[in-house]
This record gives structure tokens, C-alpha cells and sequence, in this order.
């Protein structure tokens, strides 16, 4: 019968576009922008698209040494706001893992350490216009060792929390990065498997 009789696969049923073009148009510092033009597999015509070319970035569940979440409070200029996030910064070129820049983002923005880390949650932030991925790192174990190392744009207040405020800080909208949700929906995750 016709396409609406057979069943689909969600996911493979649909197939890539093939790219006839990439055109390099801006590069701003935290994102490079170019155009692309691609062709529709169905209707076999090109279409234009803007991309957004970013690094990888870290967001880091930190966890101290009694059970409390590590937090930031800094002001963002995109909703002009004060907010409460977990740690988190962009991944250099030359850093080898998530890990080792989660390590140094949480040493240089509050100071802390911790005894492991290790990636528990990958995902795209926006795949309909960028092409990067946002890891959550967890650190556990984690004590005050160092002194802030600030960038200068950089004005940073650490808190710390029990999982009850962050629930109720999410839950209120206190914490309205959507990266950040993602991230301590994933902390959730991995603190409520089952252990084998």
C-alpha cells in the first residue's frame, strides 16, 4: 500500500541531505557561521541553510565531599539576567577529553577538586542550527584546594546546595538554563540506576 499503510522507523527511516556547498561567512569568536546548501533526498532540490560552527562545551555536576552540589551565580548577557548554573565553560581546541576541561573550569571558577570524573550525559544543544555537543561531567569527592582563577569577563559566586534546593530551584525556574536541566536531569539518572 501507500507510504501511510507501512509502518516506520522513526529513525532510520529518514534520510541525510547531501551538502553541494559550505560557505564560511562570519566567525565571531564563540561561533563561526557559514552556508550550506543541501539537497532534499525526496524532491532532489537544493536548499539554504545557516549553521552555527561552535566548540564542544562542559557542564559539571560537582559533588563535595558532604553531598553538596557545587553551583555558580554570574550574570549572562544574553537574557541579561543573574543566574544559578552548574560550572561549565568551552572545550579549548588542544584539551583531549570532557574530563580534563571540566577539571580546570571547576578549579578556575570556584576552586574546587575532586577525586574522579567521568562523562554521564552527551547531548546537542541546538542540532537544527549547531553542530557542537555539550557534555556533562560528573566530579564526586570534590574540596575547596585552590583560589578562583577568573577570566577577565568573568565575576563568579559559588553556592552550594543539597539536592532538595536543586530540585526546588529547577522546579521554580531559580535555574533556567536548559543545559544545565539537561545536565542534572542526567545526574538524576546515574545517582538512581540500579546498581548491579
Amino acid at each position: 500500500g501507500m507510504g501511510c499503510q507501512r509502518k516506520r522507523d522513526p529513525v532510520r527511516d529518514i534520510p541525510a541531505w547531501k551538502t553541494l556547498s559550505s560557505t564560511p561567512l562570519a566567525d565571531y569568536r564563540i561561533a563561526k557561521v557559514r552556508a550550506v546548501s543541501r539537497l532534499h533526498p525526496i524532491t532532489g532540490k537544493a536548499h539554504d541553510f545557516y549553521v552555527m560552527d561552535c566548540p564542544d562545551w562542559v557542564n559539571i555536576v560537582a559533588v563535595t565531599t558532604d553531598q553538596r552540589l557545587i553551583l555558580v551565580r554570574q550574570y549572562r548577557h544574553g537574557t541579561d539576567t543573574v543566574d544559578l548554573e552548574f560550572p561549565g565553560g568551552v572545550m579549548d581546541a588542544e584539551d583531549p577529553t570532557p574530563e580534563f576541561t571540566a577539571i580546570r573550569e571547576l578549579r578556575e571558577e570556584t576552586g574546587y577538586q575532586g577525586q574522579s570524573a567521568r562523562v554521564i550525559g552527551k547531548i546537542a544543544p541546538n542540532p537544527a542550527i549547531q553542530g557542537n555537543y555539550c557534555h556533562t561531567v560528573l566530579i564526586e569527592g570534590c574540596e575547596l584546594k585552590h583560589a578562583t582563577e577568573f577570566d577577565p569577563s568573568e565575576d563568579i559566586e559559588t553556592i552550594l546546595a543539597t539536592s532538595d534546593q536543586m530540585h526546588q530551584w529547577v522546579g521554580q525556574g531559580r535555574v533556567q538554563h536548559a543545559l544545565v536541566v539537561v545536565a542534572w536531569t542526567h545526574y538524576q539518572r546515574t545517582t538512581t540506576l540500579p546498581s548491579i
